[in-house]
C-alpha cells in the first residue's frame, strides 16, 4: 500500500512538473536560433534534410508542444533533474522514469543509430533541441522538495508568480523582444570565448546549472515583490544561459554529424 501511494504521488508530481517547468517559447527559440547560426555546413545540411527545412528555432518548443498528447507522457520526466545541492549528478540513484540528462543521452543515441528510422531521428532531434534548452534554465536543475522553485511563491510586478516561472518566462517575456531580436542582442563573443563555453560535457553543464540554481534560491524571499531591480541584477545571467545553450547545442549537433 505504501509503495503504491509513493508511486501515485510521484506521478502526480511528474505531471505538475511537466506543466509548470518550461523555458518560455521565446527562450527556447532564442537558443535554437543561436545554435542554427553555429552549425557546421555538414550538420546544417543533414538537419535541414531531416527536418524538411524547419529551423532549430521553429522546432525548439516541440518538447512542450507534445505535452498536450498523453501518449507522450513518458517524456515528462526528461525536462528536469533534481538532486541534493551538496551532491553531483550520478551520486544518487537516477529516477526509473529518466531525467534531463538521460533524456539528452537517449536522443543522441537514437539520432546517431544507423538503424533508427528517419521519423524517429526527426522526433528525437526536435526533442534534443528542447532538452538542451531546458538544461540551461537553472531552475530545471532545482530542488525536488519545491518542484524546482515552483512552490516558492513571489510576486512579479504585483502579479502572482513563483521562482521557477520568473526564470522560465516572466523575465524573458516581459523584456519584450522577439527571439530573433533577443538572439541578435546577445553579447558578441570571440572564437576563443565560444570555444571555451563549448568545453566540457552535459555532466559539466548540469553542475554549472545547479550552481546557478543554488544562487537563485538565495536571491528571493518567499512572498517577495520583484520589480526592475531583480531583472537588472539577473538579466545578464539569462542572456548567458540562452547563449550557452545555443552554442552547446551546436557543439552536440556538429559532433553527431561530423
Amino acid at each position: 500500500m505504501k509503495s503504491s501511494f509513493v508511486l501515485v504521488l510521484f506521478l502526480s508530481l511528474q505531471f505538475t512538473f511537466a506543466n509548470d517547468m518550461v523555458w518560455s517559447k521565446t527562450g527556447h527559440r532564442t537558443t535554437g536560433e543561436v545554435a542554427q547560426q553555429h552549425l557546421s555546413r555538414k550538420a546544417r545540411k543533414a538537419i535541414d534534410k531531416l527536418l524538411d527545412g524547419q529551423s532549430l528555432a521553429l522546432v525548439s518548443t516541440f518538447g512542450d508542444d507534445i505535452k498536450a498528447d498523453r501518449k507522450y507522457k513518458k517524456f515528462s520526466a526528461w525536462h528536469y533533474v533534481n538532486y541534493a545541492a551538496d551532491k553531483k549528478y550520478g551520486d544518487e540513484t537516477p529516477s526509473e522514469f529518466g531525467d534531463l540528462i538521460t533524456g539528452i543521452e537517449k536522443c543522441i543515441e537514437i539520432i546517431k543509430d544507423e538503424n533508427s528510422s528517419q521519423e524517429d531521428k526527426a522526433f528525437y532531434l526536435k526533442l534534443l533541441v528542447h532538452l538542451v534548452g531546458d538544461l540551461h534554465q537553472p531552475m530545471h536543475v532545482g530542488r525536488l522538495e519545491d518542484k524546482g522553485g515552483n512552490d516558492i511563491q513571489v510576486q512579479w510586478f504585483n502579479k502572482g508568480s513563483n521562482l521557477h516561472r520568473v526564470w522560465d518566462s516572466n523575465m524573458i517575456d516581459d523584456y519584450g523582444m522577439s527571439y530573433t531580436e533577443l538572439a541578435e542582442s546577445l553579447p558578441r563573443l570571440s572564437k576563443a570565448q565560444k570555444k571555451f563555453i563549448q568545453q566540457g560535457t552535459i555532466y559539466d553543464w548540469v553542475e554549472e546549472s545547479q550552481d546557478i540554481a543554488n544562487k537563485l534560491y538565495d536571491s528571493v524571499e518567499v512572498g517577495e515583490k520583484l520589480f526592475y531591480r531583480y531583472r537588472y541584477v539577473w538579466w545578464g545571467t539569462v542572456e548567458k544561459q540562452l547563449q550557452k545553450g545555443g552554442l552547446r547545442l551546436a557543439k552536440i549537433l556538429n559532433e553527431i554529424y561530423e
